[in-house]
């Protein structure tokens, strides 16, 4: 990514002084009133010999057995800087807005979601889901990021008619609808999946996030979300998207129990999938992004699993850099980490501080709340010695004269972007 398309300067906030209100307190309750338990199942990692990509697999773990912490962040942080040598770090100001709670795929890692009946299951009216966007816009926003629990009552044209509703009424960049969401709708409607995401791309979603992802291993998603769909729909849904002409992101959460192998498989499926798609050259992964299972408030609180620590967490982001040579931006996950984590890992080879949280429900009903005002943000990433820079969704920069996201111009008469 060049250089000379980053400034490190841009319109100021005037809000975001204070911590983000949250909207209730977190509960661990279910439809009867007590806290779901699931025993805790016996995880067998598969053997190396028998995954995709072991030869790769093998080799970056004997980078990691003989390489210190500190050298490895440092060829991370070199990689990092030829990437994008301008000493820039980027964010984004945005709103996530949960449509809905009610799921019926009971993610044993999930203190969010609530079962059909219960009674604080919900779905957010177009209504007050465009409250918040005129909210959020109030306060600086540039895209809105939207997704919800697997609900298995909402149509297609439930979620047609808001998009609609958002691009006329309270038009703004939506990112939204996880892969595991948009499988959903491919069940209700019985439609292929590249024909909803088309008529999803057409009626106002302009990218995808890639929540869902948690660690693209079926051993391990067998354990901790046997309903969700496995790895390859996954990258299958993740392509499709990028073929219809949609940018997605890439995640991982990993402290589930999994081993450094899993990982590593995990990073190495992303990064063949990036290849495919450069080479059909519309969509693609614009960022990559890792954070840590918080535990609280789930069926998994009690489980005897090794939570990933704040070396895994420099480890797993240096690694990130240096296997996925062909995802620009490494993005770090204060959220969950910390703002002091998250500052190392800018020299460990992230150069994205990710989202300016303006609401933030799921990680907060775990217990974790770390959301901060964009003054501490800026002065974050300057004492690590970078030059803080707002960002839209496509990577790049908010200028101080600029008229809006450019990848949602075309909505507005301009000829559609060539995808980057």
């Amino acid at each position: 990514m060049s250089g000379t398309r980053f400034r490190a300067s841009g319109p100021s906030l005037p809000i975001l002084q204070t911590m983000a209100p949250r909207l209730r307190a977190p509960t661990a309750l279910g439809s009867a009133g007590a806290k779901r338990s699931t025993p805790q199942p016996v995880y067998t990692p598969p053997p190396l010999e028998s995954r995709p990509h072991a030869d790769e697999i093998a080799r970056w773990l004997e980078v990691l057995e003989t390489t210190p912490l500190l050298e490895l962040g440092a060829r991370a942080d070199a990689v990092r800087a030829e990437l994008h040598p301008d000493g820039l770090v980027s964010y984004i100001v945005d709103r996530n807005i949960n449509y809905t709670n009610l799921c019926v795929t009971d993610c044993r890692f999930c203190a969010f979601y609530r079962r059909p009946k219960d009674e604080e299951a919900y779905v957010l009216s177009y209504e007050e889901i465009g409250r918040k966007i005129d909210e959020a816009k109030e306060l600086g926003a540039v895209q809105i990021l939207i997704q919800g629990g697997h609900n298995p009552y909402l149509p297609l044209d439930w979620y047609l008619e808001l998009l609609r509703y958002i691009k006329e009424h309270h038009p703004i960049h939506v990112h939204g609808f996880s892969a595991s969401e948009i499988e959903l709708l491919t069940r209700v409607t019985k439609l292929p999946v590249d024909e909803v995401l088309r008529q999803l791309h057409e009626a106002g979603l302009d990218s995808m996030p890639g929540a869902g992802a948690e660690i693209l291993v079926d051993a391990v998603r067998d354990v901790i979300a046997p309903k969700k769909i496995d790895a390859s729909r996954w990258i299958e849904i993740h392509e499709a998207a990028h073929e219809v002409g949609l940018h997605t992101t890439a995640t991982m959460m990993y402290g589930v129990g999994e081993t450094w192998a899993d990982r590593l498989e995990h990073l190495l499926k992303i990064r063949a999938s990036q290849a495919r798609s450069l080479a059909r050259g519309r969509g693609r992964y614009t960022a990559f992004i890792a954070w840590s299972f918080q535990p609280l408030h789930t069926e998994m609180e009690g489980w005897d699993i090794p939570l990933g620590t704040g070396m895994d967490y420099l480890r797993v982001t240096a690694l990130s850099r240096l296997v996925l040579d062909n995802v620009d931006n490494i993005q770090v996950s204060y959220v969950t980490q910390g703002p002091k984590m998250a500052q190392i890992a800018l020299r460990f080879g992230a150069n994205d501080f990710g989202s300016l949280m303006i609401e933030e429900n799921v990680v907060s009903a775990a217990g974790i709340n770390f959301i901060m005002p964009e003054a501490e943000m800026r002065r974050i990433i300057e004492d690590a010695g970078f030059r803080p820079a707002r960002r839209y969704q496509d990577y790049t920069l908010v200028e101080d004269e600029s008229s809006g996201c450019p990848c949602c111009a075309w909505r507005h008469g301009e000829a559609k972007p060539a995808a980057r």
